[in-house]
């Protein structure tokens, strides 16, 4: 049985669900923009626990929601960012989110990423959130203020701030999670389920308070309890949204059903590119294309986060990737020397590194001591490296073209082995440059030397 760590339990928890399907909710993205490697990193994270879960042979049912209001605050400012993306592109805001909702389709793909089961705009559930409002308003829980805006009572809930450890009276008028011109409000910690249109008039709805917009917060609230029957398993989402969103969501949540609506809350950190936080301004954003405009395959960029456990923050470099890529090549070309085996032979290793909170870098050494073990029949280690791949899903048994090698490619790739174990630097790197020549690119690992075809 799976464990992870469940963050408002702050413990590894098995996942104990004996109700099929097992329900799993997924934050997904605001698609104003191209999802950049940290995003896609927490949609691995539910990729992992679904393939886990579907090889024990358990039925999942797995909603990742799209936001396409432009309502979301992730950068703690009252910009609306789908809005200014449609005034910087001269375009509709829903044509812009349709554009970069295709996109981060085409990511997941390529990132061999299974497909949720439903993904839910929050456009297109509108109804669904008012009527979840009007039952928090109903059950005391929320109330209107004369400006026509909607807030969630932050009083009404107890036990708000279990997940952050953020308590209500720890928090200071003026904490920047919310719009900046909320001045009708109770308490400086209720923040907007409803907001008033004011001005604005794209992205503005009719609701029984007026014309506005939902709050960043009610759409998960609304969608997870509706589409997965008030019982979500599993809640995924990246650690920057651990608060206040799936706090803000936790009470809402709770309010609506009156007990835990979320059985387990797991969280991936935070993903650094090249020693720095990837943003904007630094202008060290990495997206998918990036890799594909440099020759690399996009499962290197797969392959390099299984490399770190998803709760331990991760630098991110180009040689990593590009070290990656490498390890990619020299396992497709070793399968498809190994035979033509289709079947799967479970490994215990892999299973047991995948059941203690999915230790992918455990999994990982696993089918290097296996590809190394020369005890080991070649359609064995085949069949392990399949077993593993519907887990890691890095498509290993990938159909490539084999080349033998020349006898002289062979005798130099010999004669450099040799060079390095005697640690003739020199003699090494002259030799890797002639290979380079015959179309071989040789790299140098803790594995020992390897190839491929450039």
């Amino acid at each position: 049985m799976i464990a992870l760590y469940d963050t408002l339990a702050r413990s590894l928890k098995e996942l104990s669900v004996k109700d099929n399907p097992i329900n799993i909710y997924c934050c997904g993205p605001t698609v104003y923009r191209d999802a950049h490697v940290g995003n896609l990193r927490t949609f691995l994270l539910a990729d992992l626990i679904v393939r886990a879960l579907k090889i024990e042979g358990r039925q999942v049912r797995f909603i990742q929601n799209i936001t396409d209001v432009g309502h979301m605050s992730e950068d703690f400012q009252a910009e609306d960012k789908l809005l200014k993306q449609a005034q910087l592109e001269k375009r509709d805001p829903f044509e812009i989110a349709r554009n970069y909702e295709a996109k981060f389709h085409q990511d997941l793909a390529k990132l061999n990423i299974l497909p949720a089961d439903s993904y839910p705009r929050a456009s297109e559930t509108i109804d669904l959130m008012l009527q979840t409002i009007l039952k928090l308003i109903a059950s005391g829980h929320a109330y209107v203020t004369e400006l026509g805006t909607v807030y969630f009572d932050a009083r009404s809930f107890p036990s708000y701030g279990a997940i952050s450890g953020n308590k209500l009276d720890a928090l200071k008028p003026g904490h920047r999670f919310e719009y900046s011109d909320e001045g009708d409000k109770r308490f400086h910690a209720d923040w907007a389920l409803w907001k008033n249109a004011g001005n604005r008039t794209e992205m503005v709805w009719d609701s029984p308070w007026g014309r506005g917009f939902p709050g960043w917060h009610i759409e998960c609230t609304a969608m997870s309890l509706e589409l997965l029957d008030e019982r979500i398993d599993l809640h995924i989402g990246g650690i920057d949204l651990r608060f206040p969103h799936h706090e803000n969501e936790r009470a809402q949540s709770n309010s609506m059903v009156g007990h835990e609506a979320v059985k387990m809350w797991v969280h991936g950190e935070h993903l650094l590119f090249e020693g720095r936080k990837m943003s904007k301004s630094a202008g060290n954003v990495l997206l998918v294309k990036d890799l594909e405009e440099r020759g690399l395959d996009p499962l290197a960029l797969r392959l390099s986060l299984l490399e770190n456990r998803y709760r331990s923050q991760m630098d991110l470099t180009w040689a990593g990737l590009e070290a990656a890529n490498l390890t990619l090549k020299r396992w497709r070309t070793n399968m498809a020397s190994w035979g033509d085996e289709l079947n799967q032979l479970q490994d215990l290793e892999v299973s047991k590194a995948f059941a203690r909170d999915l230790d992918t870098p455990r999994a990982l050494l696993r089918l290097r001591a296996v590809e190394k073990d020369s005890s080991l029949r070649s359609e064995v280690k085949r069949s392990i490296f399949l077993y593993a791949d519907s887990l890691l899903g890095l498509e290993l048994g990938r159909a490539i073209e084999i080349r033998p090698l020349t006898s002289d490619q062979a005798e130099l790739l010999q004669i450099r082995k040799q060079a390095r174990e005697s640690k003739n630097w020199k003699e090494s790197d002259r030799l890797r440059d002639l290979l380079a020549n015959t179309g071989i690119t040789v790299s140098d690992g803790p594995d020992g030397q390897s190839w491929s075809w450039s």
